[in-house]
């Protein structure tokens, strides 16, 4: 393994970040790169926004002894979650839009989520300055999923060590 690494020509990183620079010949690249982490910082203060207010819901019924709310609650957040990442689609399709990266509105739509979702089902021709544009949109997709899937778990969690709490109350 050694000897594959030692006997091939790596350039280094800056010499590999220049080339992958020059090559996209892209200057709007970076307002992109700094939207998409715009984008999942605001992800995480909303998901952890919802998760939140699901404990606070939670507490609040748990203790006012209104159990089954406690999923309605939870399918509450759900659909906030998936709320959220329809709406990044959506910004995403409006910074497409704007940067005229396709030339109809429905077909950037469509792209951006393709990508964010990184289904990858259409057949999109990018000029060569956007190529790495679905890298970008794809990462967003899979660290905001990744988010909202672990807050969610944390929810669900929660509902079942409350159900198996409760479970051993009634059973002793």
């Amino acid at each position: 393994m050694f000897n594959f690494i030692h006997n091939t020509d790596l350039p280094s990183f800056v010499t590999l970040f220049n080339e992958i620079n020059a090559d996209i010949g892209n200057s709007q690249i970076w307002l992109v790169l700094i939207s998409a982490c715009l984008m999942l910082a605001v992800h995480a203060i909303v998901v952890l926004g919802i998760a939140g207010a699901f404990h606070w819901i939670d507490g609040v019924m748990s203790r006012h002894r209104i159990f089954g709310a406690s999923f309605l609650s939870y399918f509450i957040a759900i659909f906030l979650v998936i709320a959220i990442h329809f709406t990044e689609i959506i910004v995403w399709a409006y910074i497409c839009v704007g940067m005229k990266v396709f030339p109809t509105n429905p077909q950037t739509f469509f792209f951006a989520g393709e990508m964010y979702t990184t289904v990858g089902y259409g057949n999109y021709k990018l000029t060569e300055q956007w190529r790495i544009l679905p890298i970008i949109i794809s990462f967003t997709g899979i660290f905001a999923v990744s988010m909202s899937g672990a807050a969610l778990y944390t929810m669900m969690g929660s509902l079942i060590n409350k159900g198996n709490s409760q479970g051993e109350k009634i059973g002793s």
